[in-house]
């Protein structure tokens, strides 16, 4: 069946959950990506294609909640060498300006480029003609370029959700400009922020030689293609409305108890990632405590680790890193029945986060690099009495939007430290003040507004010009 909107991505937007008694079902995954995609997919008859993880090779197309999904297969060989090598032993780290050293291997490129041209001509199969396809992210930059020589028909859009690093990070990469021509087959190329999209103008134009003006390429076949900032956002009615919740009132308030009424609870939650910074605010905190600033029973710090990539050598490091720093900090610094930092390496249903994000005087997210960052939204939107204190990272994409939290380097410790001790001793007053400018903020501006704006200059872009240009000379 050919369809008039395909969603070419590397995850399906639901997991495979097996029962006990053996059966497979599916469970809706969690993230706005699907909630923002789903009514466009249902007002296009759009299909939504990706892999379900493991490495099942007989894989039928399904319908979940009236959605229809088409798994794509990976071998093992390819989940180590496509999805655990190449996009994020290469891709993930140098696109967050290197704060881990990437890994450059041939074998992981080749299969890299097997990987997407199999989802390549997956999507060619399923698109109607004249369809609208729309790829994203780093694990699928080569589609755009591959779809459009099978398939020039199509109307092609594409979304990175991370980071786009400057020109001295991605000449690095020994493929350089295969990912960049391959991003040039869509015809709208779309990041998290301004300074993401013309690294990639900047970069065509020097490393491609192709002709630019601002935020277009011109391309020698008549074509354009046009990248530009939209930021994602989040379903902050959504988020709100579960923040109030009766269970969700109940569960916060249980919390709160659990940890002894202390003053002020700091909260980080976050997938356990080196990028995240999560050491360094732990690092913070204890010293606060330490120097006497704070103490332990009038402030606790809640830090949920998200378990990621626990196949990856580094990301099992950095656990280990984590789960040593926690230990020390508690044996340092708690008393019996009261430790200063409560660590769960774990992940937490939609309602458990909300109740975490409501019972969080102090939100503290600080990654040395990250292309948005929706846990900074979903704190704000759930704070449905404008209170509460975001201390943020002015290297999420999130602090471009959210200015009125407390903006930190993490890399300056002493600078970490007197933030979150501002937002700590800050008047209610000023926290009202600000948290209304970020609630309004984010509820002009959700997950809905984001799909809309995308889909509506994709196809109402025009794609062609008349310029006289040269080939492709860079290199």
């Amino acid at each position: 069946m050919a369809h008039d909107l395909v969603i070419v991505a590397n995850r399906l937007p639901v997991d495979r959950v097996t029962g006990k008694d053996g059966k497979t079902t599916w469970r809706r995954s969690p993230g706005g990506l699907v909630s923002a995609i789903e009514p466009v997919m249902r007002a296009h008859d759009g299909v939504w294609m990706g892999w379900p993880g493991g490495t099942e090779q007989r894989l039928r197309p399904f319908k979940d909640d009236g959605l229809s999904l088409v798994p794509m297969s990976m071998s093992a060989e390819e989940v180590e060498e496509h999805y655990e090598g190449f996009s994020n032993g290469t891709l993930w780290p140098l696109y967050h300006d290197v704060v881990a050293k990437p890994e450059f291997h041939r074998e992981w490129w080749d299969s890299y480029v097997k990987v997407n041209q199999r989802f390549a001509e997956k999507a060619a199969d399923l698109a109607a003609k004249g369809a609208t396809v729309w790829v994203h992210d780093y694990q699928m930059q080569l589609v755009p370029k591959m779809l459009r020589e099978l398939r020039p028909d199509l109307r092609i859009g594409f979304y990175l959700h991370i980071p786009f690093p400057p020109a001295e990070l991605f000449q690095q990469l020994p493929w350089r400009r295969q990912i960049l021509e391959g991003l040039l087959g869509a015809d709208l190329v779309g990041f998290q922020l301004p300074g993401a999209a013309q690294n990639f103008i900047r970069l065509v134009r020097q490393r491609v030689g192709h002709k630019t003006h601002r935020d277009t390429v011109y391309l020698p076949d008549g074509r354009t293609v046009r990248a530009a900032a939209f930021p994602i956002s989040i379903d902050a009615a959504g988020f709100e409305e579960l923040a109030r919740s009766e269970a969700v009132t109940e569960r916060a308030a249980a919390i709160r108890d659990a940890l002894g009424n202390p003053t002020k609870i700091f909260l980080g939650i976050d997938r356990l990632d080196y990028t995240k910074g999560i050491h360094a605010r732990l690092r913070a905190f204890g010293e606060l405590i330490h120097d006497g600033d704070l103490s332990v029973g009038d402030a606790v710090f809640v830090q949920v680790a998200v378990p990621s990539r626990e196949r990856v050598e580094h990301y099992r490091n950095l656990r280990d890193d984590i789960e040593l720093l926690v230990g020390r900090l508690n044996g340092d610094l708690g008393r019996i029945g009261t430790p200063a930092i409560s660590y769960l390496h774990t992940s937490y249903p939609r309602e458990e986060m909300a109740a975490l994000y409501r019972v969080a005087d102090v939100m503290v997210v600080t990654p040395y690099r990250d292309g948005m960052n929706l846990v900074a939204k979903e704190y704000v939107a759930c704070r449905i009495h404008d209170d509460g204190a975001l201390v943020l990272s002015e290297f999420a994409g999130a602090a471009d939007e959210l200015r009125q939290a407390w903006l930190v380097n993490p890399y300056d410790m002493n600078g970490m430290k007197a933030a979150l001790l501002d937002a700590y001793r800050a008047e209610p007053k000023e926290l009202t003040k600000r948290m209304k400018a970020m609630r309004k903020q984010i509820a002009q501006h959700d997950v809905k507004a984001w799909a809309d704006s995308f889909m509506t200059s994709l196809e109402n872009d025009d794609n062609e010009h008349t310029k006289s240009v040269r080939p492709a000379t860079g290199g």
